[in-house]
């Protein structure tokens, strides 16, 4: 059975986005018959997080008060915004079947609508906080940017997802030390919580295992300092502030055990999702070679990621994911 959507989740530079890569690569046939996926559409936060980071400096550069960070390696101003972009994910999700007009042509008012709509989705009731004098004064600063997002995003006839499998990728975590269960808005719990009880209905979860302090040293292994690592799924660098306090843990591993070992229990208004869950062991580094240009994979590299890979994602295929199985 092909996986309908697979959420791929794990810190920073853990090898979500080099698997990413290696995907869009697999032969059809392999990927279905091994590792129970069909072609892949991609889904991914951080290009938002690329976006609001821009904003924010924009703000700054005019004397505005920023909206998301206030510095360029600070975390969020209001944690609440981790909920934004699994909000952000949420109507991506939704939109893979529907054709986006632009308001007035503009990718940044675009942006600037969807965010505040996943903001205010996410319980900002002052939404994108930013006054209407100032949006046109930075909208020029940000458009080509905000249309390089637009443009990548996903688009297919409801007809042509049958049979491919939407990869989402999300990263989430709480400070260095903190105690299980992680306060919301951080975490993994929380934001399967905010996830859609669509996307929950037809999941399941990957997990790429690394500890946070290899998370960290992958982390500054992979930055290409300046605007074009900032904005690059396989280069960016995550500040050390926020490595720190957003990701000094994570807490997949400990709702996979409250879940039994196989599953992610995620507990709605009416409803109970059991989302199977798998973990691929990528503390001994299978990934980083993925970075670099695909004629140059090694095949011995290959080999044994493909091999530890489909051993991670051997029980997905054979059950039903994470559809609604109890009513509360």
């Amino acid at each position: 059975m092909v996986i309908d959507v697979l959420l791929l989740l794990a810190l920073p530079a853990a090898g979500k986005s080099e698997l990413r890569c290696y995907l869009e690569q697999l032969d059809p046939v392999t990927a279905a018959a091994d590792l129970h996926l069909g072609p892949t559409i991609q889904l991914d936060d951080y290009p938002y997080v690329h976006m609001m980071r821009r904003i924010s400096e924009e703000l700054r550069v005019r004397d505005r008060a920023p909206v998301f960070f206030g510095s360029s390696a600070g975390s969020f101003l209001d944690p609440r915004d981790w909920a934004t972009l699994t909000q952000l994910i949420n109507l991506d999700f939704a939109d893979l079947t529907t054709e986006i007009e632009l308001p007035i042509g503009s990718a940044a008012s675009w942006l600037f609508a969807r965010i505040d709509r996943a903001r205010r989705a996410a319980g900002i009731d002052s939404g994108l906080a930013i006054d209407a004098t100032t949006l046109p004064e930075i909208a020029p600063a940000i458009e080509s940017e905000a249309a390089s997002l637009l443009a990548a995003k996903p688009h297919a006839a409801a007809t042509e997802l049958a049979g491919k499998t939407i990869v989402i990728e999300l990263a989430r975590g709480g400070p260095a030390g903190s105690s299980l269960p992680l306060d919301p808005p951080r975490g993994y719990q929380h934001a399967f919580h905010e996830l859609s009880d669509e996307i929950l209905s037809r999941a399941a979860v990957l997990y790429v295992w690394v500890t946070p302090e290899e998370s960290a040293r992958r982390n500054l292994a992979r930055s290409i300092p300046g605007r074009e690592g900032d904005a690059s799924i396989l280069h960016h660098g995550v500040p050390a502030e926020v490595m720190r306090n957003d990701y000094g843990t994570d807490d997949l591993m400990w709702l996979l055990a409250q879940g039994g070992g196989t599953v992610i229990i995620v507990d709605k208004p009416g409803t109970r999702f059991a989302v199977p869950t798998a973990v691929f062991d990528n503390r001994e580094d299978l990934t980083s070679f993925l970075r670099d240009d695909p004629t140059e994979w090694s095949p011995v590299k290959l080999s044994r990621l493909h091999r530890e890979l489909a051993t991670a994602c051997a029980g997905l295929g054979a059950t039903q994911a994470g559809q609604p199985d109890i009513t509360t």
